[in-house]
């Protein structure tokens, strides 16, 4: 089998076809490649979800990245340049590897990230577009580092974006302008704004799973 270089939790379909679609699950700050999964349980059932650990670790869990904190608190954070930029090349060879590992469809591969997961897949999707069939981005923001990228191949792409309105990591504001800049850009976006915290309750699951299920129906 081919190495893959992110540990990892692999779920397949029952019947486990070949050229299958999935998702690949990236957690946030702080958690591991089983913090997600009981979101990922509600998706349907015939995608392939591969859920990913973070290189680095952090108080019992593992992170994406440090953060840049020199434009103020946490509400105002940044990732780390190096690390982001790791953890990105890290993401994309982990994808291309459970893809053959796995006998993976590449044109039906979805990302779904909550937090530093959210932020490293717009990340992810505005530098590579075609690979990736559509995107979930939860609690999350636009990284400075790409916030003015406008590839081509990013017209149409099915985007979902949720906040809470109560979010005091990474504010409502964050999320939305994320949502905007993909809008600018031609993206086909569905918000989500749901009032709790940083989680993900059960409003925007069912929205999230909504969201999927139009994807690879």
């Amino acid at each position: 089998m081919t190495e893959i270089p992110l540990e990892h939790v692999h779920v397949a379909p029952d019947d486990d076809p070949e050229d299958a679609p999935a998702v690949f699950v990236l957690h946030g700050r702080g958690a591991d490649e089983e913090d997600l999964l009981p979101v990922a349980r509600h998706l349907p059932d015939e995608l392939h979800v591969i859920s990913l650990r973070a290189p680095d670790p952090l108080q019992g869990g593992y992170t994406w990245y440090e953060l840049d904190l020199s434009a103020g608190g946490l509400e105002s954070s940044q990732p780390d340049a190096a690390d982001f930029r790791r953890s990105l090349d890290l993401v994309a060879e982990s994808v291309d590897a459970a893809t053959e590992a796995y006998a993976l469809d590449p044109d039906r591969i979805g990302l779904l990230g909550f937090s530093q997961g959210a932020i490293t897949s717009l990340s992810l999707a505005l530098e590579e577009p075609d690979r990736y069939a559509w995107v979930v981005a939860l609690h999350g923001y636009l990284a400075d580092a790409h916030s003015d990228l406008a590839p081509e191949g990013i017209e149409g792409k099915p985007v979902f974006v949720g906040a809470g309105a109560g979010d005091r990591v990474i504010p409502e504001s964050r999320s939305a302008a994320a949502a905007d800049r993909f809008e600018e850009i031609g993206a086909d976006v569905t918000r989500g704004s749901y009032p709790g915290g940083h989680g993900i309750g059960q409003g925007e699951l069912a929205d999230v799973v909504a969201f999927v299920e139009s994807r690879v129906a």
